[in-house]
């Protein structure tokens, strides 16, 4: 199933409720760059990244930290240092493995409208109409590679940014 299906399906059952939060929209956007930049031999430092993904940058440079920290992204200091993912784990990660560092796992496991309590025995109202949309989300989350998302940004496939057609 399609990145997009699981989205617009997602925001259609589910009454335009956040699937991801800033954080973790940008981390996983961050990901996505440094991975195509990484692919060319490139490391990125965090203004770029910041300027690509349009983020504050202490705020970039705290999402950089968790992906960092979670072995994400690896960081260099120094003179050609920056942000970069190597080939053998841009083609292991797993989204789920970014919004795991940047969310946890509320967004597939948690309630469709963040009550505390909401199991099948005492439904949300949304609980059976959300219930699949976590299935797929999980899913989509557990088999997509950053190295899919990155190689259909190289192909023209995907954007990072609507505006941009490099």
């Amino acid at each position: 199933m399609s990145f997009i299906l699981i989205l617009n399906i997602f925001v259609v059952q589910s009454t335009n409720l956040p699937m991801f939060s800033k954080a973790c929209e940008y981390g996983i956007r961050a990901s996505i760059f440094i991975a195509t930049k990484s692919s060319k031999g490139i490391r990125v430092g965090i203004k770029d990244v910041a300027k690509e993904i349009d983020s504050p940058e202490p705020f970039t440079a705290k999402i950089m930290q968790i992906l960092t920290k979670n072995g994400i992204i690896e960081s260099s200091k120094g003179v050609g240092g920056g942000f970069e993912v190597s080939d053998n784990a841009v083609k292991s990660i797993k989204l789920i493995q970014i919004v795991d560092a940047i969310d946890g796992d509320t967004i597939y496991k948690g309630c469709g409208i963040g009550l505390k309590e909401c199991s099948e025995t005492k439904p949300c109202p949304v609980h059976k109409e959300f219930k699949k949309v976590r299935e797929l989300l999980l899913e989509m989350l557990t088999n997509t590679t950053l190295e899919q998302l990155a190689s259909g940004v190289k192909t023209g496939d995907f954007f990072l940014r609507i505006n941009d057609r490099e």
